[in-house]
């Protein structure tokens, strides 16, 4: 088809969570308080990490990176919909859904190395504890950070132009509550063939490969953790990697149930009710999840809402 004589898409509409109008004011006040919860959660986690002295270590510092991810990629997906749920014509301009996609795909590639980073830091710890300061120093984690943060820039923009040269003539109507790459890809006309093979060689060597970093760094922890002669020890060494593997599994299980199986097997409600999952959900569970097994994240936040009362009452 020649891409001259095909309609040019202005505009997309988002057919979002529900088609029910009944159920969408519902949906806004449950999705707000969640959105609400997960900034505050995060938040929370951010400046108490930055507030006290004794988590000034790589995996703190990780944690604090997780933490404004989760506040990012929530803020790029949620308030739009929380919008939409409100009014009639759920509409998004092309732009606007190329810069939403751009900024989402960015923040959850990110999102993907940091956890690996998380993986390696724990394996650093518990494998190699007599080198763990050197190793995993201030600098280092740093210069990493910053190397992780750039691929996943690096990723986004080379799944958003490939997007963007695509055209889109046979409907405008997203089968989504924001703009991600599956639904996308079945509005278009064009051969979307280089689309998928990005998806399967980029996000291989990203997410698959971020991948394969915390198996085997897990594989190493787990045959340390076993050779640890008392039980006591055994427990408090898994307990310093069961949140991060908490994590991991939720938001790979639900990235590898929406980007890597078969598109004829795809289901509108089965792909929205996951997309919920990673996006809005697991951004507010990641802070309960790290503050409620971690004695010294829940002794901070005790002391920073005990210094905040002080510096009230004071005043």
């Amino acid at each position: 088809m020649d891409r001259a004589n095909q309609s040019l898409v202005t505009e997309f509409i988002l057919l979002g969570l529900s088609s029910i109008p009944e159920v969408e004011g519902l949906f806004f006040m449950i999705f707000l308080l969640i959105y609400v919860s997960t900034l505050a959660g995060n938040i929370l986690i951010i400046t108490v990490i930055r507030l006290d002295a004794h988590l000034h270590t790589a995996m703190y510092f990780f944690i604090s990176n997780l933490s404004f991810l989760d506040c990012c990629y929530s803020t790029v997906t949620v308030p739009k919909m929380l919008v939409d749920l409100l009014t009639e014509k759920k509409s998004i301009s092309f732009t606007a859904c190329m810069t939403q996609l751009y900024f989402f795909i960015s923040l959850v590639s990110t999102e993907c190395l940091v956890l690996a980073a998380m993986a390696y830091d724990r394996y650093i710890a518990i494998c190699q504890p007599l080198h763990y300061s050197s190793i995993m120093d201030q600098r280092a984690c740093s210069w990493l950070a910053a190397g992780l943060w750039v691929t996943g820039i690096f990723y986004s923009l080379v799944h958003t132009i490939l997007m963007t040269r695509l055209s889109f003539c046979r409907s405008n109507e997203i089968q989504h509550f924001f703009c991600d790459i599956p639904p996308l890809l079945k509005l278009s006309c064009s051969d979307t063939f280089i689309n998928i093979l990005a998806i399967f060689t980029l996000g291989g060597f990203v997410g698959l490969g971020a991948l394969l970093i915390k198996i085997v760094s897990y594989a190493f922890i787990i045959t340390t953790i076993l050779k640890i002669k008392s039980s006591e020890g055994r427990v408090k060494a898994f307990s310093t990697c069961a949140s991060h593997l908490t994590v991991v599994i939720i938001f790979y299980g639900a990235l590898i149930f929406t980007y890597y199986r078969p598109t004829t097997t795809n289901s509108f409600s089965a792909d929205t009710l996951v997309s919920v999952v990673y996006t809005i959900l697991t951004p507010m569970v990641n802070p309960l999840i790290y503050s409620l097994r971690n004695t010294e994240i829940k002794t901070a936040v005790k002391k920073t809402i005990a210094r905040i009362r002080k510096e009230r009452s004071s005043t």
